[in-house]
């Protein structure tokens, strides 16, 4: 999360506010020249004025002279009945010291002192609260980290810059809910914006809401990330949560989620491409069986290791009855006319899409729905969404898979199809991107709209 290093000596150094000293120091010579019975609260005496010396200390600080630094506070501590005032002063060099050494603890133990003090003005004490979160959660002290980021919340700071921070570390100490809270507020705060959350954000998102079991959470994170980074990874896990695992999922519309897979990744896991081309096969569409196949082999999935040969004979055969069929679509035409049910009429359609005939089956399909007598209305309708996705008809194919309203999965799959479609297109500049608050996962994916195959 290096993004959320702040660099902790300059933060420090503003936090501590060293510019402000040579004001008190002239207060103090004042204070001796008048000579007054008693010093004003918020003055230094002269002998802690000369050590402390802000012009000085600033010289030594980008010397990096620590130990003269150190000896200038071993000095000063040994000045006895100092006032509140010049313990507040003498703790912001301790916590600049602390800084320039790599002393964490002296850092916070310092810090604490300076805020408690009240004499550090509200703005700065926020910084320095948050820059002690900082400490805290590169220190992977998680509780302690949520204890003053939370803290700095309360104080009115700014959590565009310390909520990513309080996220990380809500989720580190195992509180994915509170995690999810302050997630789900920047990713909204960043979309309200017009910007597109980062990868890390959506990701952490993700697991905090499948740790905290909130499955409507879960679905709607991954909707996200198939928007805003579309991967084969992010499509197959919105289809296994919004299809799959959905109450009332029916094997039997196994068929019309492979084809949506199939549309909408870019390559299929081997079992997968094998049981969309047998499913297309044995429901007498051997070209789209072909299509499965030999999008299989170009991807490198099929044709090698212990399946091959299988493979081969799987193929030998689709693309047998893809010739075939070729030869021979046209001769059914007149049979799925004269029938009574429109189930040949959608057949005929789908079977000419599969070659490439896009319009032309999307007419055939068409006739097919309008005929009637199809034991599945709507599955006929996916396959003409399909069809007009094919056909670049995008606004068509939309309103088709809108009109899917059947169970099983079959209306599920469809508001799926209409995700596919509804992606940016291909060339499209994407989206402005919010500054990732966290370190960087790998190359940022912007893929455009999945090709439909």
């Amino acid at each position: 999360m290096s993004q959320l290093r702040l660099a902790r000596l300059c933060l420090l150094l503003a936090a501590v506010g060293l510019n402000s000293a040579p004001a008190l120091m002239t207060s103090a010579h004042a204070q001796k020249e008048a000579a007054p019975a008693a010093a004003p609260a918020n003055t230094v005496r002269p002998e802690l004025a000369k050590l402390l010396d802000s012009n000085a200390l600033q010289q030594l600080i980008a010397a990096k002279n620590a130990a003269e630094v150190q000896n200038r506070i071993t000095q000063a501590e040994a000045i006895a009945n100092r006032t509140p005032y010049e313990n507040y002063i003498l703790n912001r060099i301790k916590m600049a010291h602390a800084s320039m050494t790599g002393n964490n603890q002296g850092i916070l133990t310092a810090g604490e002192a300076v805020i408690s003090s009240g004499f550090e003005p509200k703005d700065s004490q926020a910084r320095l609260i948050l820059a002690m979160g900082n400490i805290q959660f590169n220190a992977k002290n998680y509780a302690a980290a949520t204890e003053q980021l939370k803290r700095y919340e309360a104080t009115g700071g700014d959590m565009s810059e310390a909520g990513p921070l309080l996220a990380r570390s809500l989720y580190l100490n195992k509180d994915y809910a509170g995690a999810k809270t302050y997630l789900q507020r920047s990713i909204e705060q960043t979309e309200k914006a017009g910007k597109t959350p980062s990868l890390e954000d959506l990701k952490l998102m993700l697991s905090a809401v499948h740790e905290s079991k909130d499955t409507a959470g879960y679905e709607s994170t991954v909707h996200k990330l198939v928007r805003y980074y579309p991967s084969d990874e992010y499509w197959n896990e919105l289809i296994r949560v919004s299809v799959i695992r959905k109450p009332g999922f029916s094997q039997d519309n196994y068929l019309p989620l492979l084809r949506l897979q199939f549309a909408a990744t870019k390559t299929l896991r081997e079992e997968d491409y094998i049981d969309l081309a047998e499913s297309a096969l044995r429901d007498g569409f051997p070209t789209e069986a072909k299509n499965a196949l030999d999008a299989g082999y170009a991807a490198g999935v099929l044709g090698k290791g212990a399946n091959a040969k299988a493979h081969n004979a799987l193929r030998a055969r689709a693309d047998k009855g893809a010739a075939d069929d070729a030869k021979n679509i046209a001769a059914g035409e007149a049979s799925a006319a004269k029938a009574k049910s429109g189930a040949g009429l959608v057949n005929l359609g789908w079977a000419y899409s599969t070659m490439g005939q896009h319009d032309k089956g999307i007419g055939f399909i068409q006739q097919g729905i309008a005929k009637g007598g199809l034991k599945q209305p709507d599955e006929a309708k996916l396959r003409l969404g399909a069809a007009q996705a094919k056909a670049g008809r995008k606004d068509d194919a939309i309103k088709t898979f809108e009109s899917v309203k059947a169970g099983g999965g079959l209306s599920d799959v469809a508001r799926v199809w209409v995700m596919s479609l509804q992606q940016p297109a291909a060339g499209a500049a994407p989206a402005a991107t919010a500054a990732t608050a966290a370190p960087a996962t790998g190359a940022v994916t912007t893929a455009a709209q999945p090709a439909v195959k």
